[in-house]
């Protein structure tokens, strides 16, 4: 593991630019910013809230979903959740940002009447549509039950597709579209669903968790953060706790674990010239990090590099 830039400030949502940078969100610093292949860092946007992930649409534009803010504290060298939302929290949200002027837009706040509470991740389908979980907030004697939702770039549409759903965190597709997956954070569960339509999936009958059915779950007390999909559909989830990328055959079964020296691992992108370049966020010590992977990931759709 290579450490590229240090001093983020807990770090989500990178996403592999064609130039070899790479974009982060920074939840604490409420930003999105620019990390190029010698370290430098560039601010792209001040977003407020707390810019959870990120995905480049159809139109060029690096899409994000704003979790509106989160707990945090910096112990010494380490980032510490507080279990406590912040003053600044106003709700979620969906963000538009044009990389080369910061100019951005908001999409999104509610659907259907309903505020957005943490929006965490994101991923485009080859319609030009994005689906993104909402993980909801953690409240002292309560939890937010979350959900998935799919809408389109232009903010004229906006649905749920599954839930509530509790602590729903990472989002992706397999190579070819069909299958949607969605991690869980407190359970440390990884669940799919058959893509039948953009923006609809295909609920299985009761006992199933929710009409998806379960892939795999996080090695011993770890948690799920977000995830990525590899160019043979390998899905690889950020694992927390135990500090580590944990990798699923699709067709489910025991995860391969990665351990790295960092607890709090909480996504990761495909980029490089070969696709073969991992770009890690680990957020507990604020750093970006790239991993040589044994096999190309997936190039998302409109992804840039």
């Amino acid at each position: 593991m290579k450490i590229i830039a240090e001093g983020l400030r807990f770090p989500e949502g990178p996403v592999a630019l064609a130039d070899g940078s790479v974009l982060v969100c920074e939840i604490h610093g409420q930003c999105l910013t620019r990390v190029f292949p010698d370290g430098r860092k560039q601010l792209v946007a001040d977003l407020g809230g707390g810019p959870n992930g990120a995905a480049m649409g159809p139109d060029g534009r690096c899409y994000v979903v704003n979790g509106g803010g989160a707990g945090l504290v910096k112990i010494g060298p380490r980032w510490q959740p507080t279990g406590r939302l912040p003053d600044h929290y106003k709700g979620g949200s969906v963000q538009a940002v044009d990389i080369e002027t910061g100019k951005f837009e908001t999409l999104y706040t509610e659907c259907e009447g309903v505020p957005l509470r943490a929006p965490n991740d994101i991923v485009f389908d080859a319609a030009g549509g994005f689906y993104f979980t909402d993980h909801g907030k953690t409240h002292t004697q309560h939890i937010d039950r979350g959900m998935v939702y799919y809408a389109l770039p232009d903010g004229s549409s906006i649905n749920p597709v599954i839930g509530p759903i509790l602590t729903p965190n990472g989002v992706g597709l397999s190579p070819d579209g069909a299958t949607l997956y969605v991690s869980e954070t407190l359970t440390g569960k990884l669940y799919a669903w058959r893509v039948t339509g953009p923006g609809q999936v295909e609920k299985m009958a009761a006992p199933s968790h929710l009409g998806g059915w379960f892939i795999g779950r996080a090695p011993g007390d770890g948690h799920f953060d977000s995830l990525a999909v590899t160019a043979s559909g390998r899905i690889c989830v950020g694992t927390l706790g135990v500090g580590g990328i944990t990798e699923f055959a699709p067709e489910g079964g025991e995860g391969r674990f990665h351990p790295l020296s960092e607890s709090m691992v909480t996504n990761l992108c495909f980029g490089g010239t070969d696709m073969r370049t991992a770009f890690v966020t680990c957020s507990t010590y604020g750093f970006l990090a790239e991993i040589g992977w044994r096999e190309p990931g997936l190039r998302l759709n409109f992804q840039q590099s």
